[in-house]
């Protein structure tokens, strides 16, 4: 099938080549190219240019005037395979309970923890499916799923086993990853060794038996795993062939952003707590720190240091956590504007941030995240907007036209 955009405003993200990922003072950039087309083949970004070059008929042609096309959005941390919601504990943080507060009370993880136990993996894959086709509505085309609201080996299996279905039904690009070391569960408390070890020893060898995980994850922080304890885990997910993504100093200077260098993570991810001594450690390694404004303000917590990250050379890239406790949101646009409102990113970084640094944060770079020949058509048109700065700017505003997803047409305007 073939797919002609035509009069194109302005095609964006264009010609990035074999850039892997953008950082420092280049995130500032967006390579675009005005009055333009875009031509989309059995799936497969096949051709664009000025519109004094197009080739004038396909399949199906549509007239984009006015309006920008760009890379559909990548979001490299999400939680969105859960059951329920948590709205009683929305509550109690407006009566002013903290996130470890509520954690210590029952609450938090191990409350969607005890809900996924109880919901089988036919419902708990409907609830999530929904959400899949929310996201898509958003205009995003790749997503990294996590488990971690089961936490014990067959509740954890589930979870993994419905992210494959959703991988295998959706026209998502989606990536796996095993985060059984989310919490300790009530029933280890005081045995946090003990969940430790069942984590490397138990679940791991079923999780790597199945093929379940792209990655491995831990929540490395104050009051959950400490970096002794991370270290380990990921030293085995290693041995098995999945490599590392971290939940790092969301709530402190935990020493998780260093621990997942050392084990050449993929990414860090959170960083509210970050300075010279973490960016350092960042410079040259390849991990890339990712940003997650969406819990920041629902939690009410210190935004992550975004403008200092950058300025100091390092690339950013953005998610949106989407889960039922602390960011119960999958729109990657409102994403951008909160990167650009609280953290003072400027939009073009944002949406670099939010495509091919993203695409770089669950692996795909070399087939997401930016309009090139070759790489798959998961595109967004806009709704006729000024420019790309309208994008964060309107940031209650559904701005999409259309989403195309591996060539095929998702949502039509």
């Amino acid at each position: 099938m073939e797919i002609l955009i035509e009069n194109i405003k302005s095609l964006l993200q264009a010609d990035r080549g074999t850039t892997a990922m953008i950082q420092g003072k280049d995130m500032a950039y967006i390579p675009a190219i005005d009055d333009s087309w875009l031509l989309i083949k059995d799936g497969i970004i096949e051709d664009y240019g000025p519109m004094d070059k197009s080739p004038g008929k396909a399949e199906t042609t549509i007239d984009a005037s006015g309006k920008l096309v760009m890379t559909a959005f990548c979001d490299p941390h999400t939680h969105l395979v859960y059951a329920g919601s948590r709205e009683k504990e929305y509550i109690d943080k407006i009566r002013g309970l903290s996130y470890e507060e509520i954690a210590k009370r029952g609450g938090g993880i191990n409350n969607s923890a005890k809900l996924l136990r109880e919901t089988t993996e036919d419902s708990l894959y409907g609830q999530s499916m929904k959400r899949i086709h929310e996201i898509i509505s958003f205009g995003t085309g790749a997503v990294e799923i996590k488990s971690g609201y089961g936490l014990d080996t067959g509740a954890e299996l589930k979870m993994l086993r419905v992210i494959k279905r959703i991988r295998e039904n959706s026209q998502v690009e989606v990536r796996s990853t095993f985060l059984g070391a989310h919490s300790v569960p009530l029933e280890y408390r005081g045995r946090q060794a003990e969940y430790v070890d069942k984590v490397i020893n138990e679940m791991l060898p079923e999780v790597g038996e199945e093929g379940l995980a792209d990655f491995v994850d831990v929540f490395c922080d104050r009051g959950f795993f400490t970096v002794e304890e991370t270290d380990r885990i990921l030293k085995a997910a290693a041995g098995l062939g999945m490599r590392a993504k971290i939940h790092a100093n969301e709530l402190d200077f935990s020493g998780g952003i260093q621990v997942g260098v050392k084990n050449r993570a993929l990414s860090v991810d959170h960083l509210e707590f970050t300075g010279r001594d973490e960016i350092e450690a960042l410079r040259g390694s390849g991990t890339m720190p990712t940003l997650l404004p969406g819990a920041a303000f629902f939690l009410g917590m210190d935004w992550p240091p975004a403008r200092l990250m950058i300025d100091s050379g390092l690339p950013v890239a953005l998610a949106t956590d989407f889960n039922p406790g602390s960011s119960p949101n999958g729109d990657m646009k409102l994403i951008m504007s909160l990167a650009c409102i609280k953290m003072r990113m400027l939009p073009a970084e944002a949406l670099n941030a939010a495509t091919l640094n993203a695409a770089y944060a669950m692996g795909v770079e070399n087939e997401l995240g930016s309009i090139d020949r070759g790489k798959k058509a998961n595109i967004i048109i806009t709704k006729e907007i000024p420019g790309l700065e309208y994008l964060p700017y309107a940031y209650g505003s559904y701005l999409i036209d259309r989403v195309i997803l591996n060539g095929k047409i998702m949502v039509n305007g």
